[in-house]
């Protein structure tokens, strides 16, 4: 099977979104015609903007649409799964336009390929990301040795926000990676609708500058060897 890796560049949400469609569409029209052609992931840097996906809370927004367009971001509420989040400049943003049936994937095991791409992206910069039960998408956390020899995982923290939709296994929406974002964009909600929980970057747990090209690179790499997938 062959994809092909888009290099998007810096665009709105709402031309992206577009852009999409238009892709989703296209390879809905391709199902059943024989070919190796299974979609195109979309590598992308949106300008501020906050999504709800469709069974999100508006109370995981804690600030007003108005205070939120006053500080120059947009927000839009859309048709994939999970709960609030944020995407701006220095997130590596990842939209993978898939065909499943053509990759012969379930969704779940579609998901479970993001987030170990993104695990091997980040264990690329010496740090280790974790899976958390109950909580799509990829963390770090602390560990605390206790006298008495138990290991405690503390200060839990997401590094990749997670959600995705798929109709007659198309596939779109996808992963956001922060990796020098911003992160008191994070502060204006309940990232993901947590309240117990941080958000974190590359930038920010290794001290230096991590750019948006430099990670979405070891990302792409990534994805294309956990799909098993060439490149166009």
């Amino acid at each position: 099977m062959r994809i092909r890796c888009e290099w998007v560049g810096r665009l709105s949400y709402k031309e992206c979104w577009e852009y999409q469609q238009r892709l989703f569409e296209e390879q809905l029209r391709k199902q059943g015609d024989g070919s190796d052609d299974a979609g195109v992931i979309l590598f992308v840097e949106h300008p501020a903007v906050y999504t709800l996906g469709k069974s999100g809370k508006m109370s995981n927004m804690l600030i007003s649409e108005e205070y939120l367009r006053s500080l120059g971001a947009e927000f839009y509420h859309i048709d994939r799964g999970g709960d609030i989040t944020f995407h701006g400049k220095g997130q590596v943003v990842c939209y993978p336009i898939l065909d499943l049936d053509k990759l012969g994937l379930g969704l779940r095991r579609y998901i479970e390929i993001l987030e170990q791409s993104v695990i091997e992206t980040v264990a690329e910069y010496g740090i280790e990301g974790r899976r958390l039960a109950g909580a799509t998408g990829v963390w770090l956390c602390d560990e605390e040795q206790q006298p008495d020899g138990e290991v405690v995982e503390r200060n839990w923290r997401k590094i990749c926000a997670i959600g995705v939709k798929a109709s007659r296994f198309v596939t779109m929406h996808g992963l956001a990676l922060n990796a020098s974002t911003d992160l008191k964009w994070f502060t204006m909600i309940n990232p993901c609708g947590f309240v117990d929980k941080g958000v974190t970057s590359l930038t920010k747990e290794l001290g230096r500058e991590v750019s948006f090209e430099e990670a979405s690179r070891v990302l792409c790499d990534k994805l294309l060897a956990n799909f098993g997938l060439t490149q166009d």
